[in-house]
């Protein structure tokens, strides 16, 4: 396996990030993960937007973008596989035992996973803690993951693949690493960024390409939604079956079933979105 590490290709096994990386130290860096077919990467543009951004929100120096597609294409045709996770991490470098930042410049990292196809449905749980709607890095995707893997290990104790959080209003927010919609008489709703949720690649495009609205929702929406279902890079639109406990009815339902036919098609076509 081949990295990209700070200009160039290394082999994974000689690769090395100082034990002073501020991301190491201090989770002061941002991340992007990119689904990869075939070696092809899907809406990088829209990723790269992104992760410039979540450098804004951080005050981190700009990500060259163009360096950064040099070490995708790089490290995909080193690494061939079918299905990838083309996941792009930027830090803020070597620096000090403390908040403070060092002088040394950002490290970059363009690493590949293989994956496999999501299955169609799953379960989701929901958790007791919050999703702060006003925190300094909301919006933002940083490698400060700890909340997700806390929560996550808790779906998976309940035989689930997903968490959902309220918000500290007590609105739904999101997932873990993906966003969720509801199917509330007939139409299609998901929580706004306002909510405090990640402005995910895929729900952008599930709501320019469906129509969806972006709504202020209860966190118990999920208790009386007719459908309910995911979107993230690696699941695409994926329904859910149960929520905690309850069981939903004839999953994927119609309104979830064509959403997966229009983002499958439209995907499809259109590898940069």
């Amino acid at each position: 396996m081949m990295i990209w590490l700070d200009g160039g290709l290394q082999d994974v096994e000689s690769a090395r990030v100082s034990v002073f990386d501020h991301g190491l130290t201090v989770g002061d860096g941002i991340f992007e993960t990119v689904k990869a077919t075939h070696g092809q990467p899907f809406a990088l543009t829209r990723h790269l937007e992104r992760l410039t951004r979540s450098a804004h929100g951080l005050g981190l120096p700009d990500p060259d973008h163009d360096e950064i597609r040099r070490a995708c294409a790089a490290v995909l045709d080193a690494n061939p596989m079918p299905l990838g996770r083309l996941r792009i991490t930027y830090t803020g470098g070597h620096g000090p035992l403390g908040s403070d930042r060092g002088e040394h410049g950002p490290t970059l990292v363009v690493a590949l996973g293989e994956t496999a196809r999501r299955p169609d449905t799953t379960a989701v749980i929901t958790v007791p803690w919050t999703r702060n709607e006003r925190g300094a890095l909301t919006g933002l995707k940083t490698t400060s993951y700890a909340e997700n893997v806390v929560a996550l290990a808790r779906a998976h104790q309940h035989g689930a693949s997903e968490a959902l959080f309220g918000n500290t209003v007590g609105q739904l927010c999101e997932g873990t690493g993906s966003n969720v919609f509801v199917v509330l008489d007939g139409e299609i709703h998901t929580p706004p960024v306002s909510s405090g949720c990640l402005p995910g690649i895929t729900r952008a495009l599930t709501v320019e390409w469906t129509g969806a609205r972006e709504t202020d929702l209860p966190l118990d929406v999920l208790e009386r939604a007719e459908e309910v279902f995911l979107t993230s890079t690696l699941r695409d639109v994926q329904a859910v079956h149960r929520i905690d406990s309850a069981e939903l009815p004839a999953v994927p339902g119609p309104v979830t079933a064509k959403v997966m036919r229009i983002f499958a098609e439209r995907a499809g076509h259109d590898l940069d979105p």
